[in-house]
């Protein structure tokens, strides 16, 4: 799921200040505690490779985020496909892999746990 700035429901806005909400934006209860990331991608990068092995060769760690700058094409198991460019907000549920159209600059709120197997699991597969 993402959303566009403009897209967000103005919940205030006042003389100086406009605050945005998009409401039901990800379920976290289950999950213990986030770490906060920032990835720097370059245009052509396809992380579906590292992934294989993993459950139905997806990440399995649901991703709240930001993409400040770029293109990113988030592909889900059942099919789906959405794109993801700069100032757009985002929810990426388990069940994803993502490929870089151009160079992007994004950021990432993540289970600790998951999120941590998932990305040891690709340095595993870049070691060979």
């Amino acid at each position: 799921m993402r959303i566009t700035k403009n897209d967000i429901p103005i919940k205030i806005n006042v003389p100086g200040a406009v605050a945005r909400q998009a409401l039901n934006f990800g379920e976290a209860t289950q999950y213990g505690r986030l770490s906060a990331e920032y990835f720097s991608l370059g245009a052509g990068t396809d992380i579906a490779p590292l992934l294989h092995g993993l459950t139905d060769d997806a990440c399995h760690a649901p991703h709240w985020g930001f993409v400040q700058s770029g293109e990113i094409i988030v592909s889900y198991t059942d099919g789906t496909e959405e794109t993801c460019v700069g100032n757009d907000l985002f929810y990426w549920p388990p069940g994803h892999s993502v490929r870089v159209v151009h160079d992007a600059e994004v950021i990432l709120f993540s289970p600790q746990a998951e999120h941590g197997d998932v990305l040891d699991h690709m340095i595993e597969k870049m070691a060979g």
